[in-house]
């Protein structure tokens, strides 16, 4: 009976948003997460690590640190708010998100039972009217001190009343979705009225202060195909860059208004500024209207804004976000190494933002993004026992210069612990990334071990992926019309590494051109193919267990920087296939700022299952810097280099990406 009601629901809202946007929308539509079932030895194990460890730990620390009991006491309209932040409430939402996409996976009636009790907890905290936020609802006389004395007085600047409300409606998507139950949309709902009856061009003026909301509200319009929902994430993209409140010209980055993305109107924006987490969520919801408006002012914003991000602000290994200071992208080619930020929130709102980017115009460079952050840069911020994190991830550690202040050891829990939750629901959703539609073609973006029911133009099709992607090149994908044959294109992404690009535009290339070609084979033979926006293209008559074969160049290869990123001229770092790889202390004699990679180096790869949960390592010799009875001189010795992403589960010490070639000056440092 619940599944015919879950059934009947999704016929009903899916009708509703049918009529409401038919007529604009994304063009490449990505195959539901639902639909595409793992069976890999990369990502499986992580999303079952999150399942069984993450998850609960993050539940188990909501209650701990008294996130739930603020739930709890504002449902009693008694006691006082007793965690830090005030935004505090999003780590129990982030949270059900994530254990609501993994249930969908795999099927937990504990987890679902607990879920459960903890939406009917938030249900209580709810006023009447549908606000919901603990740090005022405790005790209206005495809310949290970024509050204000009345609602919403402060959520330009500190409140994160609409940042809460946000990670609401996110959760209530996904738990809608994932269970097909309403009591956590019906929360969800209430609020986003009280909200869209609030703000508006006629009604009370605000850019919110943490954006997410929009990409929230968005997804209550898809589901509802409640059309103000819709208008008030545009009206909240559009009220930015109008308040004369800030101190424009403020060196403090808490303060100047390019801090919170209101420093001009977001259609005259042009470059990726301030807080790095608040600004990929506006740009991934400013993508989302855009798509659903057809505003052209809009979509030359996001592409202009993707340009100078890809081609001046991120890091080799997918990081965003260089400066500590206001958590924020800095200036064009202000990327150093010694104080890197690279906050993990900011990589997965790189990953949300660069799949609506490709949704709105189908290139793989897109996506070609997309998986250097995914494999790289956000991956290495929960370390591989699922229980550790990193808030910020560092480009390099070394003895005596570790950090400016950040850490290189992963912690449990933080005060502001936003990255552990957000990493909760964004691994369960991978499988969400790896297809796309639109009309006759299927797009493969991610290759990883799976089968998956596909429908493309009302016909069914399955397709199941055989590949040990990322360690080898070798790519399979088995095509199952279910009826006879089947009409349709395939189009295969070819990532720019396969070939001579490093990342798309110029910020970092190869050093040298790839040696190997891309090979395609349709049933054990060659095929020519066609090559449009980075995907090869097979447009055929598919039979039942037509074979595609990819044979992917993994050669390692090294990477080097624009000159205009000083921190790295005459330095290298090291790629191979999707992977960036550091060296770190246990595999090099204790140290390694002290390696140069010689120009002629070769080096050899090895599998070792026991490394890491299993990792390939690059094995090579090196000269090394080394000082004895105060002499300084360069040795011969063995060389290990990891992917970057499991750096720091072996222990505190030195870490490094980007190599010299040569010796051309020295620090002196002394203890």
């Amino acid at each position: 009976m619940k599944c015919k009601i879950f059934f009947l629901v999704l016929i009903a809202t899916s009708c509703i948003f049918s009529a409401a946007a038919q007529m604009k929308d994304y063009s490449f539509k990505p195959v539901s997460f639902t639909s595409v079932h793992l069976s890999d030895n990369f990502w499986l194990p992580r999303i079952k690590i999150n399942h069984t460890v993450t998850i609960p730990a993050s539940f188990e620390r909501c209650e701990k640190t008294g996130r739930v009991k603020n739930f709890e006491m504002a449902a009693a309209k008694s006691g006082k708010f007793c965690t830090t932040y005030p935004f505090d409430d999003t780590d129990i939402y982030k949270t059900i998100e994530g254990a609501s996409f993994s249930l969908s996976l795999f099927p937990d009636k504990k987890l679902q039972t607990y879920i459960d009790s903890l939406i009917e907890i938030v249900a209580k905290a709810q006023e009447p009217d549908g606000y919901l936020y603990t740090a005022r609802t405790i005790d209206p006389l005495h809310p949290h001190s970024w509050a204000g004395i009345n609602r919403w007085d402060k959520e330009r600047e500190l409140s994160h009343e609409l940042y809460n409300a946000g990670h609401l409606y996110e959760a209530a998507a996904a738990h809608f979705y994932a269970t097909g139950k309403m009591n956590l949309l019906n929360i969800a709902l209430k609020n986003a009225d009280l909200v869209c009856s609030v703000f508006g061009h006629d009604k009370r003026h605000v850019a919110p202060g943490h954006e997410v909301v929009e990409m929230g509200l968005v997804k209550l319009y898809r589901i509802t195909g409640k059309k103000v929902y819709l208008e008030t994430a545009q009206y909240f993209i559009e009220e930015r860059g109008h308040y004369k409140g800030y101190d424009s010209k403020s060196s403090d980055p808490w303060t100047n208004v390019a801090y919170w993305q209101d420093h001009i109107p977001v259609v005259d924006e042009r470059e990726a500024l301030g807080h790095a987490v608040r600004a990929g969520y506006l740009y991934a919801a400013v993508a989302d209207i855009a798509a659903l408006t057809g505003n052209e002012a809009l979509l030359n914003t996001i592409d202009s804004i993707w340009e100078n991000m890809v081609s001046k602000k991120i890091y080799v290994q997918g990081g965003a976000g260089a400066v500590p200071s206001g958590e924020r992208y800095g200036d064009n080619y202000e990327l150093p190494n010694a104080t890197a930020y690279n906050e993990t929130c900011a990589a997965i709102s790189n990953v949300y933002w660069n799949q609506r980017m490709f949704q709105l115009h189908g290139d793989s460079k897109y996506i070609d993004v997309l998986e250097k952050v995914l494999y790289n840069g956000l991956i290495s911020g929960v370390g591989l026992d699922g229980k550790s994190f990193f808030y910020t991830n560092a480009m390099e550690v070394r003895k005596n210069h570790l950090q400016g202040g950040l850490e290189q050891e992963r912690s449990g829990w933080f005060d502001c612990s936003c990255c552990p939750t957000n990493m909760t629901r964004l691994l369960p959703s991978v499988p969400g990334y790896v297809y796309a539609l639109k009309e006759n073609d299927l797009y493969v973006n991610l290759f990883i071990n799976s089968k998956s029911a596909l429908s493309i133009n009302g016909k069914a099709v399955g397709l199941e992926q055989q590949n040990n992607y990322p360690w080898d090149g070798g790519l399979k994908f088995v095509v199952k019309p279910q009826k006879g044959t089947l009409s349709f294109a395939l189009k295969i992404r070819i990532p720019g590494w396969a070939g001579n690009e490093a990342i798309p535009l110029d910020l970092y290339s190869f050093q040298s051109p790839v040696k190997d070609q891309v090979i395609i084979k349709v049933n054990g033979e060659p095929v020519p193919y066609n090559m449009n926006k980075g995907y090869a293209t097979l447009s055929r008559i598919w039979k039942n267990n037509d074979m595609v074969e990819v044979i992917l160049p993994m050669e390692v290869r090294k990477v080097v920087a624009s000159e205009k990123l000083k921190d790295n001229i005459g330095r290298v770092s090291l790629q191979r296939g999707p992977l960036m790889y550091c060296a770190e202390w246990p595999d090099n004699k204790g140290n390694t700022a002290n390696i140069v990679l010689p120009s002629s180096i070769k080096f050899d790869t090895e599998f070792q299952p026991d490394l890491l949960n299993g990792v390939t390592v690059l094995k090579s010799q090196v000269n090394a810097v080394v000082i004895n009875n105060n002499e300084v001189k360069t040795v011969k010795q063995p060389f290990t280099a990891i992917p970057y992403y499991a750096w720091a589960n072996r222990g505190k010490g030195e870490m490094t990406i980007w190599f010299p070639e040569k010796i051309k000056s020295m620090d002196i440092l002394s203890k």
